[in-house]
């Protein structure tokens, strides 16, 4: 069954980590990934351009609105996003609490739709 593992964290706070503690974290999360590759639970994940780069979509009445940013303002914002393999939630859900990004964010685990 496959999960979708969103990450949440202050993308603000975030980037005023200093480069070499990133460089720490970047290499525990690294051996995360290798976990999950070794237990073949690891499908894919991608991180995402911070918000003040994306655009919101919606259409009223047909006509096209389209604003800067997230449509909602949070303290903790989508950053990226790992889809693992796991035979259940309880699962799913030991893999997020093991992913370094747990310690300073949240993680959203959701199963993917059967339809």
């Amino acid at each position: 069954m496959k999960f979708f593992l969103m990450l949440y964290a202050d993308e603000k706070v975030g980037a005023q980590i200093p480069e070499a503690d990133m460089a720490k974290f970047m290499e525990m999360l690294n051996g995360w990934v290798d976990s999950l590759k070794k237990a073949d639970a690891f499908v894919s994940t991608s991180a995402l351009a911070p918000t003040w780069d994306s655009r919101t979509v919606h259409v009223e009445n047909g006509e096209l609105q389209v604003h800067d940013g997230p449509y909602a303002e949070t303290r903790e914002q989508f950053g990226g996003y790992f889809v693992i393999e796991a035979p259940d939630m309880d699962a799913a859900v030991g893999w997020a609490a093991k992913c370094p990004a747990a310690k300073w964010g949240s993680i959203e685990v959701r199963p993917f739709s059967r339809f």
